[in-house]
């Protein structure tokens, strides 16, 4: 398989890798708080936007495509946040199968 080659130099949008952590209300429900896990650098492109229409509103999906170098314990539950902008991961791979980086697919929210 061909080396991809990603230039490390692209890496300098800072992000946040938080987790979620689900407890109890106390009356059969459940909170969902999102908790920072790491901060990384990271190189944010976006991909495409796609207009989809729910609840009599017109909505867009943006994707980006996140590169970062590898990391474990990264997962698709996760997301990325910067400042206040919001990315769900939707896919992940290694690119090119060395474990140097790792490149998502990602969903804009809100």
């Amino acid at each position: 398989m061909k080396t991809e080659f990603i230039d490390p130099g692209r890496l300098r949008t800072e992000l946040a890798v938080e987790d979620v952590i689900a407890t109890g209300d106390g009356a059969g429900g459940v909170v969902e708080t999102w908790v920072e896990v790491a901060l990384l650098f990271a190189h944010v492109e976006p991909m495409r936007a796609r207009p989809r229409f729910g609840a009599d509103q017109h909505q867009v999906d943006v994707t980006h495509r996140i590169t970062i170098r590898h990391r474990d314990g990264i997962q698709r539950r996760m997301r990325f946040r910067n400042r206040d902008r919001i990315f769900e991961i939707r896919s992940l791979v290694d690119p090119d199968e060395t474990g140097r980086y790792l490149v998502f697919e990602t969903r804009e929210v809100g």
